[in-house]
């Protein structure tokens, strides 16, 4: 059932994105070569607990730790650890869940290592123009399928591949909510969206060989790598559906808006 916020809902859901983008800005400046992504993991639950929070991420379907790092051709779902140590020229990917009075926010970024060369931040670049276009896409009246259309043929527009095991999908008091929003698909198809409707856009591009590209699962039963591929990025923001969409919080921050312009 896809659900509708109320007034109420949506400033505690705004509160919470608003919060948890900021712990995923600190993230990010915490990310350069030499730190360890267990140490990005053990900041981001205290921060989380610091406001109030607990991770979503944590113990869901047994998923060992509070966000998701992902490295390079890694699309999502990177366990952190001590001995994943990041080094320059790496793209590192960060999904991060928070629950807080009683509603969820998700968000994700992708961040350049220092050093990463440009063809690595092209990927970047066109997957955080992917994120503004699908957000562009999510008015009330619109369809589901305007969203995910929109993201593929401009993804694919650059010979780039879209992930297809993963998609967006509706927040609320449960982190997975209807409808699912992937990221491919067809324009007019699917849920229309109303306003009060909040959702998560989320595109995931890698290099890829073909338009629409099925992850690897590694033998963690977690980490989601892109076969063939040398990089992948990720950006998330939960979207507030309304005559003019309106984002809650964002995965794409004005610092690296302007580094992925260069």
């Amino acid at each position: 059932m896809i659900r509708i916020k109320s007034r109420e809902e949506i400033a505690l859901l705004r509160e919470n994105a608003e919060l948890l983008q900021a712990i995923l800005f600190r993230l990010t400046e915490e990310a350069r070569a030499g730190v360890a992504t267990l140490e990005l993991d053990r900041k981001a639950e205290r921060w989380i607990a610091e406001i109030g929070g607990r991770p979503t991420f944590k113990g869901y379907r047994g998923y060992p730790a509070s966000i998701c790092t992902s490295i390079n051709a890694e699309v999502v779902h990177g366990i952190p650890s001590a001995r994943r140590i990041l080094e320059s020229g790496d793209v590192l990917s960060i999904d991060i869940g928070m629950m807080r009075k009683g509603f969820c926010a998700d968000l994700a970024t992708t961040v350049l290592i220092e050093g990463a060369n440009s063809y690595r931040r092209k990927i970047m670049q066109r997957a955080a123009e992917a994120l503004q276009i699908g957000v562009e896409q999510t008015r009330a009246g619109k369809r589901v399928g305007d969203v995910s259309s929109a993201i593929q043929k401009y993804i694919n527009s650059y010979g780039l591949s879209v992930v297809t095991n993963f998609v967006g999908h509706g927040i609320g008091r449960e982190m997975h909510e209807e409808p699912q929003v992937p990221n491919y698909g067809t324009a007019g198809q699917g849920p229309i969206l109303k306003e009060g409707m909040v959702l998560c856009v989320e595109p995931m591009v890698a290099d890829g060989q073909s338009d629409l590209l099925e992850v690897e699962v590694l033998e963690d039963d977690w980490t989601a790598l892109a076969p063939g591929a040398t990089v992948a990025a990720h950006y998330e923001a939960m979207v507030l559906i309304a005559a003019s969409p309106i984002v809650l919080g964002t995965g794409l921050f004005e610092p690296q808006a302007a580094l992925l312009a260069r």
